[in-house]
C-alpha cells in the first residue's frame, strides 16, 4: 500500500479561497492535484528504491 501526501487544512482552505476569488469554472481533478502538490509527492515516491 502506498503512502499519499494529503495537504493540510490550511492549504486546502487557502486553495478554496483562491478558487472562490477567481469566479471561473472549477479545474479538472488532475489540475487540482497539481496545484496542491500531489504529483510532486508521487514523482518522489517513484524514485525510491523498492
Amino acid at each position: 500500500m502506498g503512502h499519499y501526501y494529503h495537504p493540510s487544512k490550511e492549504q486546502v482552505r487557502a486553495y478554496l479561497q483562491r478558487r472562490l476569488a477567481e469566479h471561473s469554472p472549477p479545474p479538472s481533478p488532475k489540475e487540482i492535484r497539481r496545484q496542491l502538490g500531489f504529483e510532486l509527492f508521487e514523482a518522489q515516491r517513484q524514485k525510491l528504491p523498492k
